[in-house]
């Protein structure tokens, strides 16, 4: 399954585990919740899932990679104690208890959060003095004489043995006794991802036009030499600031991330061409509506990969504003949702009353930062939403007269969030007028042709562009998204005509 599909099926496993009965028990007991155990390639984001899946469901999240750990880390340092057995004094050995439950009851208590996912990495390769230890996890949930607690499920990944000489084969006792996931690296689903994620634009047209080097392994005599998704998403990382501090990227810097020297150096050369199209087809100029049919001309004659890379350019332009409007959207929503809630709680008359009512919902939003921060619930971004968010109502503490009633207070504060929203307006008006712009150079330069086709296509499994087009029309995505839909009809249509024999 590709890496998608393993998080719908790691999200559901835990909504069943968690899932309580009538009497407040798990509806499946903890001895019966048999981990997940999920093998795949190195850097297909595995670990990225974990943390994904564990602020979706608001739980909490403990990650290992077990090849850091020793056996007495993992299982706990033995010592001596005293016991009485049938009335007689012996002394027997017990253990410390392990970092790694002592990892999971210190997040609990950090956190408020007493469900979660304790996530342990590359378990198939451990040392051979912690395979046993490793082995009664997975069957027992235990380490040493120390349990899991109950609310937290297990999943562990390792690599297939064709990545690491290091894997051990589990016995069928043990897997007997796991969920295990085969997870296979699938570009179109880590496409959908790494629009999200901003991955450099000239990677992600780089490999829609060589998907078969997204994740690529050759042994030679030489040993191996790689290429997986985690390393594009490092060098994408890299080369936006590299870029930004005016730095040129060349095949040295790529072959740092990409280790296979062929695709490293197809990338830099590619890289070049891509700066090269950039600065030749004016594409800023172009979405900002200089016309120029020239270079509309130049582009309808050029070479097949070269008129995909300008629709890239041209996506990935219009792809960075669809992400400023959702991240706009998302904060206007979370401001909303916050004055709301400070005009619910006026209880005075005056605007000192109403002066409090808003600083509380500052501190409020700082609080809820610094609890999902440590919880480990929000993203980056998500970070500096609540942060703007609260920044915005501290400024807006000064708008509050003192000596006004609570009325005009809340009006002043209505008055600044219009102001908001008609500047998002304003801005949605000017990602519409570039959208127009785009539709004019495409057809201009490529009519209807396979361009057309790629150029909505692409709008269409970008996350950002949907959300903005689904609110605001646009009449010729709408023509031509109809148009393709037709066509991916029809096209079905006759593939299953031929099947049954009809022509």
């Amino acid at each position: 399954m590709n890496i998608k599909r393993a998080k719908e099926e790691i999200r559901n496993t835990i909504r069943v585990y968690l899932s309580r009965n009538a009497h407040g028990e798990y509806e499946i007991p903890a001895m019966r919740q048999r981990p997940v155990l999920l093998i795949g390639p190195p850097g297909i984001g595995k670990t990225q899932i974990m943390e994904q899946i564990a602020r979706e469901c608001q739980i909490g999240l403990v990650s290992y990679t077990i090849t850091h750990h020793t056996r007495q880390s993992a299982i706990g340092l033995p010592f001596i104690t005293e016991k009485t057995y049938g009335g007689q004094t012996m002394h027997v050995t017990e253990y410390t208890m392990s970092e790694i439950v002592a990892s999971v009851y210190e997040q609990m208590e950090e956190t408020g959060l007493f469900e979660g996912i304790l996530f342990i990495d590359e378990i198939n390769c451990v040392s051979e003095t912690l395979a046993p230890a490793m082995l009664q996890f997975l069957q027992y949930k235990t380490f040493g004489n120390h349990r899991i607690p109950e609310g937290w499920v297990i999943v562990a990944a390792g690599n297939p043995p064709e990545y690491n000489k290091s894997v051990r084969e589990f016995d069928i006792a043990t897997l007997d006794r796991v969920k295990r996931m085969d997870v296979e690296a699938d570009f179109e689903v880590w496409k959908e991802y790494a629009v999200q994620a901003g991955i450099h634009a000239s990677i992600l047209s780089y490999l829609t036009a060589r998907p078969q080097y997204f994740c690529h392994v050759e042994t030679t005599v030489d040993g191996k030499i790689f290429v997986t998704p985690r390393g594009w998403e490092d060098l994408s990382e890299f080369l936006t600031v590299y870029e930004s501090a005016g730095l040129a990227c060349d095949r040295e810097v790529v072959y740092q991330y990409i280790r296979h020297a062929k695709i490293a150096r197809d990338f830099a050369g590619y890289l070049e061409l891509y700066r090269k199209y950039q600065a030749e087809y004016q594409i800023e100029e172009a979405l900002a509506g200089k016309r120029d049919e020239t270079l509309m001309e130049s582009a309808s004659r050029a070479p097949f990969d070269e008129r995909i890379s300008v629709v890239n350019l041209i996506l990935a332009r219009l792809g960075t504003e669809f992400c400023k409007a959702a991240d706009r959207e998302d904060y206007l929503s979370l401001l909303l949702e916050h004055l709301k809630a400070f005009r619910n709680t006026l209880g005075e008359d005056t605007a000192a009353g109403a002066y409090q009512a808003l600083k509380r919902q500052a501190e409020t939003l700082w609080q809820e930062l610094e609890q999902k921060k440590k919880a480990m619930l929000l993203t980056r971004k998500e970070q500096y939403r609540y942060r703007d968010t609260a920044e915005t109502l501290e400024r807006w503490l000064n708008v509050l007269g003192k000596d006004s009633f609570a009325d005009e207070a809340v009006a002043r504060i209505r008055a600044r969030f219009s102001e908001e929203t008609k500047a998002h307006e304003e801005f949605c008006g000017h990602i519409r007028q570039m959208l127009e712009y785009a539709f004019d150079f495409i057809e201009g330069a490529f009519g209807g042709g396979q361009e057309m086709v790629m150029f909505i296509t692409e709008l269409n499994t970008n996350v950002y562009a949907m959300r903005f087009l689904n609110a605001n029309e646009c009449k010729r995505y709408d023509q031509y998204n109809r148009q393709l839909l037709f066509e991916d009809r029809e096209a079905g249509l006759t593939k299953r005509l031929d099947r049954l024999g009809v022509f």
